[in-house]
């Protein structure tokens, strides 16, 4: 599994947890985001650069905030 994408996933579990969400299902909910492919984003495996976009839009981040916590 590719290190980068392992990090992505952990910072998107980190921003839902700061944002209050425990459950990831609640979050994709709340945010109409396919509660599987969330999940996928969550543990570093295949995802869509729309669902990113997405989900970078319900946290109300841009993408060079993002990437500026990720080594």
């Amino acid at each position: 599994m590719d290190k980068r994408v392992t990090n992505i996933g952990v910072r998107l579990k980190k921003l839902r947890i700061e944002k209050g969400y425990s459950s990831y299902e609640n979050f994709a909910w709340d945010n109409e985001i396919p509660r599987v492919q969330y999940w996928r984003m969550e543990k570093g495996t295949n995802f869509t650069i729309r669902t990113f976009l997405r989900v970078l839009d319900a946290h109300q981040i841009t993408l060079k905030e993002f990437f500026d916590e990720i080594e």
